[in-house]
């Protein structure tokens, strides 16, 4: 059997090096992306077969370098059979201060642009590889979030941006389908990583990174279309989203805000 290629972005730290060790773990050949080349490397030589390991020090928001990492893996791997689009930016924002305008674009910028040109480079080969045995070509995954079922206060550029997300990868499911390519999307609710580390306020059903990596796969395999993880703040995000304007207004108007400075993953 064929060992799985996988190309995965935000490797450096958290969930991402969580699911690319996961997939090492199942003998996978990894394509694996960061802004963070030294923690990248370190990373990989910790992995049971670095030689099955290529690192590019790229930022998602830069097309023509997802690309070039995109045509390099093909060059060396052929086609992947999943592509995750997980790197993403985390930071408490206020509307009302100019200067977090720009945190505001590069959020969105990482996190819904980054999720794009994670995808697009290997959509037109994706598309003309042979059927596999699960009657699919390949599998995108988005790694959005449950702060992307309601806007939070404070959250205004980290709740849009995972939003969008979730709608971008929406649309590419319904594209996609007659091209045999699945599209999972997957929300994380809290999980132990650097991002959220920091966050001063009570963090409900929290996850280790590892546990959270061995769901997700599960759920990647099984093509799974939407999923929180973990479970329990499904069953929260669905009530959420149900949940009159009225009473989400008087129930989180007061709720605890992300720090402003930037965490990212």
């Amino acid at each position: 059997m064929q060992p799985q290629k996988i190309f995965l972005t935000g490797a450096s730290s958290g969930i991402g090096q969580a699911l690319a060790r996961a997939y090492a773990q199942q003998g996978a050949l990894l394509g694996l992306v960061g802004r963070r080349e030294d923690a990248l490397r370190t990373f990989a030589n910790t992995l049971p077969n670095p030689d099955a390991v290529r690192v590019y020090a790229v930022d998602v928001r830069d097309a023509d370098a997802m690309r070039a990492a995109a045509e390099d893996f093909l060059t060396h791997f052929g086609c992947p059979d999943v592509v995750i689009a997980n790197a993403g930016v985390s930071v408490g924002t206020v509307a009302s201060e100019r200067e977090d305008l720009e945190a505001f674009r590069t959020v969105m910028d990482t996190n819904w642009f980054g999720t794009l040109t994670t995808f697009q480079p290997f959509l037109a080969p994706m598309g003309q590889q042979a059927l596999g045995v699960s009657g699919w070509r390949g599998t995108l995954v988005g790694i959005a979030s449950v702060a992307g079922v309601r806007g939070l206060p404070g959250g205004g550029a980290y709740s849009s941006s995972k939003s969008a997300v979730i709608k971008l990868l929406e649309s590419l499911r319904l594209e996609l389908a007659r091209e045999r390519i699945r599209v999972v999307t997957i929300a994380p609710g809290y999980i132990r990583t650097p991002m959220t580390e920091h966050n001063p306020y009570r963090m409900p059903f929290l996850m280790d990174a590892d546990v959270f990596a061995q769901k997700a796969l599960r759920r990647i395999a099984a093509g799974t279309r939407f999923v929180v993880i973990p479970w329990q703040m499904g069953v929260v995000a669905s009530m959420l989203h149900l949940m009159p304007r009225w009473l989400y207004d008087a129930l989180f108007a007061r709720a605890p805000r992300k720090p402003r400075r930037p965490r990212s993953a």
